[in-house]
């Protein structure tokens, strides 16, 4: 498990894989957004961590071709998530528990699409395992095409996009850049306290019904 930690700091990746850090980013966002094993990827911090990598020099790539393929990757990658979900349906809740797939998580992000509707497509990039199986719910609720990418271009502005450029501002600060893991590590603590609250909500909720029956 600690192996896979390492495995998934941004700082590894960059000495690991040195210039092709940025295409292996591109894949990380694309699989944790459209595939189903991708909730456990680093999205949030490995986007700030790109921004900060740029705004430093230490990936030579130009901040608005960085940008723009972060969010075709995304893009692609929510697509994905929404046709496995409509070419499935239901079937997808139906698949059995694995090491990269567990049913609560299809479950959970299913109540969150229930309770937001339209716009769980653009609040789920914010929150780690919802920003992966969203899509699939918005498919297996058959949500129009049409308007599942309008609200899902909204959020990968608000998110690929616009964590990168906090990352490129932020990196700019010198205790940013000194304390990165200690930034990193705050920026998915965050990131992870709206799913905490709905599961929460959801124990409280189920709880509440055991009483009453």
């Amino acid at each position: 498990m600690s192996e896979l930690l390492h495995f998934l700091n941004p700082e590894f990746l960059l000495e690991t894989f040195g210039t092709l850090f940025f295409a292996v980013s591109c894949f990380i966002i694309f699989a944790e957004t459209g595939l189903l094993f991708g909730f456990f990827l680093p999205g949030d911090s490995l986007l700030f961590a790109l921004g900060l990598f740029i705004a430093t020099g230490q990936i030579d790539v130009p901040l608005w071709l960085a940008v723009t393929l972060l969010a075709i990757s995304a893009f692609a990658g929510d697509q994905t998530g929404y046709w496995i979900g409509r070419k499935l349906g239901p079937a997808v809740f139906n698949r059995p528990k694995s090491r990269l797939f567990n049913p609560r998580n299809v479950e959970l992000a299913h109540t969150f699409f229930e309770k937001y509707g339209s716009r769980a497509v653009v609040l789920a990039h914010f929150v780690p395992i919802m920003r992966t199986f969203i899509p699939v719910s918005a498919g297996v609720a058959k949500l129009s095409w049409r308007k599942y990418t309008i609200y899902n271009l909204i959020g990968i502005s608000l998110w690929a996009v616009g964590v990168t450029l906090l990352g490129a501002t932020f990196g700019q600060v010198p205790w940013v850049q000194e304390n990165l893991e200690i930034v990193l590590i705050l920026f998915v603590v965050i990131s992870f306290i709206p799913i905490a609250l709905e599961i929460l909500k959801a124990y409280r909720e189920n709880k509440k019904g055991k009483r009453e029956n």
